[in-house]
């Protein structure tokens, strides 16, 4: 449900106010990524919203547990644009850590991570188990 827009007992609302003033607004303050989890016969496929990240922006890790862990940080720089300043600045993600305990079929050896269109995907293959050979010795009994 949308909250309603407040005037603040104005009849006609200023429009500059009206533009920049965020009341209206619902604001969330989650630091955490939407993250998906896909798996299919091949594998696991991870995808992480990162709206205007790149590569360099993010690390991932396997840590001493084998454990996968997706750091993300993006620095903003302080410096204005030389066209002007902020009046309103809202970035949602600055900076991130996430272990995802990986089951015991993922291929640790082969994990591939990239950055693309706005979307960190991490590809975890599965490991192909090959069933032993069924062996049979025949025992002479004396």
């Amino acid at each position: 449900m949308l909250p309603a827009r407040r005037y603040n007992n104005q009849w006609i609302p200023d429009v500059f106010n009206d533009f920049f003033d965020n009341d209206w607004m619902v604001h969330t303050r989650a630091t955490a990524p939407a993250i998906n989890v896909i798996e299919n016969e091949q594998g696991y496929e991870l995808e992480l919203a990162a709206p205007g990240m790149t590569k360099e922006d993010f690390k991932v890790t396997l840590d001493a547990d084998g454990d996968l862990v997706i750091n993300m940080e993006k620095k903003h720089s302080d410096e204005e644009k030389k066209h002007g300043h902020y009046l309103r600045r809202e970035y949602s993600y600055t900076k991130f850590q996430q272990t995802m305990l990986l089951p015991d079929d993922a291929d640790r050896d082969n994990i591939d991570a990239k950055v693309e269109n706005g979307e960190l995907r991490v590809s975890i293959p599965k490991i192909k188990r090959v069933p032993a050979p069924e062996t049979r010795k025949n025992i002479e009994v004396k």
